[in-house]
């Protein structure tokens, strides 16, 4: 649940680029927990912007993370620009493959991750000392996991809402 966003001139006022603004947002996993967010948007921009924008960075730390964790996004060891440079482009290129995989099989497995599409490029791709059965039945135990996991989240939430 989202508070109303607020003004705060403390913070500030005005400068050449419009106002600074200060978002107040409650966390929902945290009532008592109030988390403040400086932007340096044009006074002008309106309070839901701000708020999609701001909704908008988790999907940002989530793909750095899957980028970290999947594509090889933190392991570069490079000595110049040009070189950090290919490998950033090696890895937006896999990641852009992964996203493009992901919503190709949305109707068929909504649940498909970044992990699920590596393991089963690692079963596809030469070697092959795992079954295709066993790679689908580890991807749809990870699946229900998964849906376990949303359900538990929705319940829980749904439980701090009533209270």
């Amino acid at each position: 649940m989202m508070l109303p966003l607020r003004r705060d001139s403390r913070l500030g006022g005005s400068d050449s680029y419009g106002s600074r603004r200060a978002p107040t947002i409650r966390e929902v996993s945290s009532p008592e927990t109030i988390k403040y967010v400086l932007s340096n948007a044009a006074a002008e921009t309106s309070l839901a912007r701000l708020v999609q924008m701001q909704r908008q960075r988790f999907w940002i730390e989530r793909s750095f993370e899957d980028g970290k964790s999947e594509s090889g996004l933190a392991d570069y060891q490079v000595r110049g620009w040009r070189a950090w440079h290919h490998h950033m482009a090696l890895v937006m290129m896999a990641m852009l493959f992964m996203l493009e995989e992901k919503l190709l099989h949305k109707q068929s497995h909504p649940l498909l991750s970044c992990s699920d599409i590596k393991s089963l490029l690692a079963h596809f791709l030469p070697r092959r000392d795992v079954t295709v059965e066993e790679v689908v039945r580890q991807m749809e135990a990870r699946h229900k996991a998964r849906q376990k996991a949303i359900e538990s989240a929705y319940h829980r939430q749904s439980l701090d809402d009533a209270g």
